[in-house]
């Protein structure tokens, strides 16, 4: 199956770039090109794009907002957005994350790791670059979201609909683990995991993994370690 790739980014010259790159490889197509946030959210929708490639600063709707726009729509649902930057900073990272981002990568990374990350968040699953360390993030999203009464109800009453194991499962998630890693540490299948993911992402309203590591550190579940 062919992944449908979008650019999003107000620089000719990078999209050209990127085009190339995303066409040289069998499994993959540029279906279209966005010079603006308000573009991308368009041809998202009229291409049915299921990555997004998308810069955070242009002009007028910026990345974030495009992203924001593209997580909230229900007819993009199955639309994946990976955030690509120059200013790889942390607080990007968590605003990528929060908007809904899929993924979060430099534009300095080399292309076999943009490959990747298009592969990754079609997917479904979390991508975030070296420099933007899963610590970090941590550290980040527990700073800046609710806590104690500010919790959002609705959420927490969501995090009570998970079963045992599934809670389990989702602070492995938060810890940056993969499939193969929380099998290995839970005695249990990929593929038990697998299931307990996506139930876990059903409960609780997450487009993708990315989404479940925000959750388990916004709502307390999972707390960053302090060192």
């Amino acid at each position: 199956m062919t992944i449908r790739v979008l650019l999003a980014d107000d620089q000719a010259l990078l999209r050209s770039a990127f085009r190339v790159l995303v066409d040289s490889e069998p499994d993959m197509e540029v279906v279209g090109e966005a010079s603006d946030g308000a573009e991308a959210v368009r041809l998202a929708r009229e291409q049915r794009a299921d990555v997004v490639l998308m810069d955070i600063r242009m002009p007028g709707t910026d990345g974030l907002a495009a992203t924001r726009l593209i997580s909230a729509d229900p007819e993009l649902a199955g639309v994946r957005v990976v955030i690509l930057t120059t200013f790889e900073v942390d607080d990007y990272v968590v605003q990528s994350l929060r908007a809904g981002a899929s993924g979060f990568l430099g534009k300095g990374s080399e292309p076999d790791e943009m490959l990747n990350a298009i592969r990754i968040a079609a997917e479904g699953e979390a991508l975030l670059s070296p420099v933007a360390t899963k610590g970090l993030i941590a550290r980040f999203l527990a700073q800046e979201g609710p806590s104690g009464a500010d919790q959002d109800p609705a959420r927490a009453e969501r995090l009570e609909t998970l079963t045992v194991r599934e809670r389990e499962v989702l602070v492995q998630v938060a810890g940056g683990h993969s499939n193969d890693e929380i099998a290995e540490r839970l005695e249990v299948s990929p593929l038990t995991v697998k299931t307990h993911v996506n139930r876990a992402m059903a409960k609780l309203g997450a487009r993708d993994r990315a989404q479940l590591v925000v959750i388990a550190y916004e709502s307390g579940l999972v707390r960053p370690r302090v060192e």
